[in-house]
């Protein structure tokens, strides 16, 4: 049956109509834009290399110099410790230990090894470790190939024997035995199975399903793109990808759920596809539009992976956009009026479809039952939920910042096995030493300061040794190398390098920085700590502008931005709680205390208010175009809430199974962003948008909808929530031939 709307339909409502009339073009317009991205990205894709040093930092300057000056000390370092039952120096460890350093230098991207025997401090005081240094000709460890270092790694175990261990340590090392982790497929499986249960139609599950599948192919090829140009850290397409499968995946599932009750209404399949870009579509671009402000966000962190972990996400997200608003009406064109084949015997049972006031199906008895308790005891809820987040929350208040190392390890990997070989032997500080850097510009004149700068050194609090310093060939430049009494993850470490910076080096007569992997890593969680205000306070302003115009209402704006806090805190408080260790920790593979490395709250935020503003979006503006047509609070919350508690659930147990498939990877940062946003997100959509918003609601009232009329009349009309009015046709119209779902 075809109707006719009451005014023509806005852009994305056109758009919906040309696609669904040209669905073979837009087909082939889709597989054409895929292949001259895998085009692209063969011809001009750049590898996932990244620089995690803080821009003008002293760890920076420090890098440089050596980088300049050392270039062997500058390459990716490998860690060879030896520990045996009696003395390194006996002549058979000598021998073993020899012929695997032989053995080592012939294999590739081996540019150097170290003599233990020779260098300082290559011989434990125990006497019965040592560690030699191996550097590789690659500016990175992500550089280097796996294979390559599988070599390395069987020369180590070869060597073993009884009495004699043998282990690698390094980033190099860290990389190859964590493996390769795609959970992109995971998440594809337990989305299709969550979809089959909501829909109970192949037809309507497999919507989603293929638009999704279509934008992680196009903007998983883009991301080459992305890093041809900028700095990607290698864990950024991973985000990415699941962004978009749970984005793309979550948007087509509102808009399969308004095609099918528009259908019901009594639309024709072209109508249908209109009225529901017309309508979802809208609230869908707008959600869209919160998650691009979000990962905007973090370019004020002023980092560069974070600049490539930011575009390569809003790419991902922009082509899910691109594909709601084009390729699935183009599907709808193939399959709309199928879209109730090949039923399931699971879900609702076949029945004639109830159509409530605006065009929607009546929900079910179930959510309206909970919606009128939140009504009935919305202080109650207002406690309880408000507690609880509270409660969760509470945990990230103890949260220890810093960079997971090898010590985090699982105890079974050669490189945990080098970094506690390392710290019985060394010390803990020997897994993170600090390297001095001195600019030598006089040459010798400079290098008289040397003998009083290591003395000063040597005597500050803190350092367990001091390696002698070693002077380039030019005399330029000179590296002292400094034990810290700490493990590099200790807060004592972090006091040193400030007692050196600000307090020990600046009476040098030479200028002299202080660098290596612990002292960046301190920069970065600092610059990081500095540009988090910026963060936060951009992105929520910007969202409650996009809110207070979307829902023309000051209250919602002010209750949206706080909901939206509270989700993210208590989500960070769940990872705090994780990266504890104990038996919470334990569940999912942290088994030692672990800090949180800094840049995860950092993205989690701008992820996390971006999926939390979405979930916010779908809830309140069915609550508006409630309340626009009845005029009640109460009813236009029950409504709101009933009318979408179905849809948001399934779409949140969708995203929670996406990013839960990040957990079970060995990468201690994949699974603390994996654990902290799927627990946000099952936060977000039962505590806070079923429990926490409605019932807050409930307490202000019709103050809900209150803005300034001087403010009101200066708004643009958006119309987030569309203008289903204009779709519906008369009631006596309406298909007589009942709509089953």
């Amino acid at each position: 049956m075809t109707t006719t709307p009451k005014q023509r339909p806005g852009p994305l409502g056109r758009l919906a109509g040309v696609a669904f009339r040209h669905r073979w073009r837009v087909l082939i317009g889709w597989a054409a834009a895929l292949a001259v991205a895998v085009g692209l990205a063969a011809a001009f894709g750049g590898d996932y290399e990244v620089d995690y040093s803080s821009p003008g930092s002293d760890s920076q300057q420090a890098q440089r110099l050596l980088t300049d000056r050392f270039p062997a000390q500058a390459g990716e370092p490998v860690d060879v410790v030896v520990r045996a039952d009696g003395p390194v120096t006996d002549p058979s460890v000598q021998a073993d230990v020899g012929a695997l350093l032989d053995e080592l230098r012939t294999l590739p991207h081996v540019t150097a090894v170290d003599d233990p025997y020779t260098a300082p401090g290559g011989v434990a005081p125990d006497g019965r470790t040592l560690t030699a240094r191996l550097n590789l000709g690659v500016d990175a460890p992500e550089n280097m190939p796996v294979e390559d270092t599988e070599r390395l790694l069987a020369a180590a175990e070869a060597a073993e024997r009884p009495g004699l261990d043998v282990a690698l340590g390094g980033d190099t090392i860290r990389i190859a035995e964590s493996g390769e982790f795609g959970s992109e497929m995971v998440g594809l499986i337990a989305a299709a199975v969550i979809l089959l249960v909501t829909f109970g139609t192949v037809v309507a599950a497999g919507l989603p399903i293929g638009v999704a599948v279509a934008g992680l192919a196009i903007s998983s090829t883009l991301a080459g793109l992305v890093a041809a140009v900028m700095d990607v850290p290698d864990w950024a397409p991973i985000l990415a990808s699941l962004m978009g499968i749970a984005l793309g995946i979550d948007y087509v599932l509102l808009m399969v759920t308004r095609f099918r009750e528009w259908r019901a209404a009594g639309l024709a399949p072209s109508d249908a596809a209109v009225a529901t870009l017309d309508t979802a579509g809208r609230a869908v671009m707008v959600a869209g539009g919160t998650v691009m402000v979000s990962m905007f966000g973090l370019f004020a962190m002023g980092l560069s992976f974070m600049r490539g972990a930011a575009v390569v996400t809003m790419v991902a997200v922009l082509v899910v956009m691109a594909a709601a608003a084009t390729l699935f009406p183009a599907l709808l064109g193939f399959f709309g009026h199928r879209i109730e084949r090949w039923r399931l015997p699971i879900g609702r049972r076949r029945g004639a479809v109830t159509v409530a006031e605006g065009g929607h199906v009546a929900p079910s008895r179930a959510w309206l039952r909970w919606s009128r308790l939140i009504e009935r005891r919305n202080v109650l809820a207002v406690v309880l939920g408000g507690g609880l987040m509270l409660a969760l929350a509470a945990p990230f208040l103890g949260a220890r910042f810093g960079f997971p190392d090898a010590g985090n390890d699982p105890a079974g990997h050669s490189s945990r096995q080098a970094y506690d070989l390392l710290a019985d032997g060394f010390g803990a500080g020997a897994n993170g030493p600090l390297l001095l850097v001195a600019d030598l510009p006089g040459g010798t004149a400079d290098a008289g300061a040397l003998p009083a700068l290591a003395d000063t050194v040597a005597a500050t609090p803190g350092v367990a040794a001091l390696l002698p310093p070693v002077v380039t060939e030019a005399g330029d430049a000179a590296l002292l190398t400094v034990i810290p009494s700490g493990g590099p993850q200790d807060a004592g470490t972090e006091d040193l390098v400030h007692t050196l910076r600000d307090d020990v080096l600046p009476g040098a007569d030479v200028e002299v920085h202080v660098g290596g992997v612990t002292a960046a890593a301190i920069d970065v969680n600092e610059s990081m700590a500095d540009g988090l205000p910026l963060l936060i306070g951009g992105v929520v302003t910007v969202s409650m502008i996009l809110l207070l115009v979307s829902f023309r209402s000051v209250v919602i704006m002010l209750t949206a931005a706080v909901m939206n806090l509270l989700s993210v805190a208590a989500a960070y408080g769940v990872v705090a709680l994780v990266l504890e260790g104990g038996w919470v920790g334990q569940l999912v593979g942290v088994e030692t205390e672990t800090p949180m490395p800094a840049y995860v709250p950092v993205v989690m935020f701008a992820v996390l208010f971006g999926l939390s503003m979405d979930y916010e979006v779908f809830l309140i503006s069915r609550m508006r175009e409630s309340w626009l047509r009845t005029g009640s609070n109460a009813r236009a919350i029950v409504d709101g809430l009933a009318g979408t508690g179905r849809v948001i659930t399934a779409a949140a147990a969708i995203m929670v199974t996406v990013f839960a498939a990040l957990v079970p990877s060995p990468d201690v940062v994949l699974k603390s962003l994996g654990v902290g946003m799927a627990a946000a997100i099952l936060i977000d959509a039962t505590i806070v948008r079923m429990l926490l918003v409605p019932a807050v609601m409930h307490v202000l009232g019709r103050a809900n909808w209150w803005s300034p009329r001087w403010l009101d009349r200066r708004m643009p009309q958006l119309y987030v929530e569309g203008r289903p009015e204009l779709f519906l046709p008369p009631a006596t119209d309406r298909e007589p031939e009942p709509v089953r779902t």
